[in-house]
């Protein structure tokens, strides 16, 4: 085995490792205080989910390709491949759109009274539970077809007409097929790229009014550091910007995918380990950034029992 593979399959141990492990324990939390009855607030409900695909990402990518990496190639057969490709275009979906509903949900919780969003506050967290289960069920519907396109290494189909992924085949077509394919399939993903952009900078426009009119008056006491609603949007802001600068990295590798018939191996791993990089640095963003995030997904365990 070369150095090379060796290095690579480290990278893909310990990314793996440390985000299961991440959102395991974010996981863990969840649930519970789920189980214990305690009051959770509506954030919470989407960072739970945003912790499972996540974890759903993580094992049915990283895994497979750790193993890929350290030398076992043909070591899932047809289904397996089409399965594990399927749920981790599933949970890579759930996670987008999670991102997406916590960054539009901040957007109106800490839009100013007076605004537009503001008569969605107490009409948002209603339909964050309904807006979460319609994404699980349009995720499941929209890559239905996608395990149509992966063979196992031991399908009888010939490799001439397939595109090698390490342990799996794609099924390889016109240029202009596989790339009408991956427009429509990376559309609904650019439409919350677009949603998270502009509640973003929402955003941003309000934590720097409210920081200038703090300057204004000159009251420490309210400063911006001291709300925990302030902190906890710059963290939801930061972990935006995390997944939008992982996704275009990742968007432009499989742009390369449609282009190319045969992707070099450096690629294929390069994009592996792109697309592994938001799952596993979310559940650390959301712990230990400023304290803020974890702290108000926490807190709730000092509340009383409905």
């Amino acid at each position: 085995m070369a150095t090379t593979d060796v290095a690579i399959g480290v990278i893909f141990l310990a990314q793996t490792v440390i985000g299961i492990l991440g959102n395991s324990y974010l996981l863990h939390h969840y649930l519970l205080f789920l189980f214990r009855g305690y009051r959770l607030k509506p954030t919470d409900y989407i960072l739970q989910h945003l912790t499972t695909a996540n974890f759903l990402s993580l094992l049915c990518k990283g895994v497979p390709q750790t193993m890929a990496a350290f030398g076992m190639k043909d070591f899932l057969q047809d289904i397996g491949c089409k399965l594990v490709f399927y749920v981790h275009r599933v949970g890579r979906a759930v996670s987008i759109s999670s991102t997406c509903f916590l960054s539009v949900f901040q957007a109106i919780a800490i839009s100013p009274m007076g605004s537009t969003w503001a008569k969605y506050k107490f009409q948002a967290p209603r339909y964050i539970g309904s807006s979460i289960c319609l994404a699980w069920i349009l995720s499941l519907l929209a890559n239905i077809a996608y395990p149509v396109h992966m063979n196992g290494k031991f399908s009888n189909v010939n490799i001439t007409h397939l595109k090698e992924f390490e342990y799996c085949y794609a099924v390889r077509h016109d240029k202009v097929s596989d790339i009408l394919y991956a427009i429509l399939v990376s559309s609904p993903d650019v439409f919350c790229v677009g949603m998270m952009l502009c509640s973003s900078s929402f955003m941003v426009c309000i934590l720097y009014r409210h920081k200038q009119r703090i300057k204004h008056i000159h009251r420490s006491n309210f400063s911006l550091r001291s709300s925990p609603e302030s902190r906890a949007t710059k963290t939801i802001l930061l972990l935006v910007s995390t997944f939008v600068c992982f996704y275009t990295v990742s968007c432009i590798l499989h742009i390369h995918f449609a282009l190319v018939y045969h992707p070099t191996q450096l690629i294929v791993n390069v994009a592996a380990i792109v697309s592994g990089c938001f799952p596993t640095l979310s559940p650390f963003l959301l712990m230990s950034y400023d304290s803020c995030v974890f702290s108000l997904c926490f807190q709730c365990a000092r509340n009383r029992k409905y």
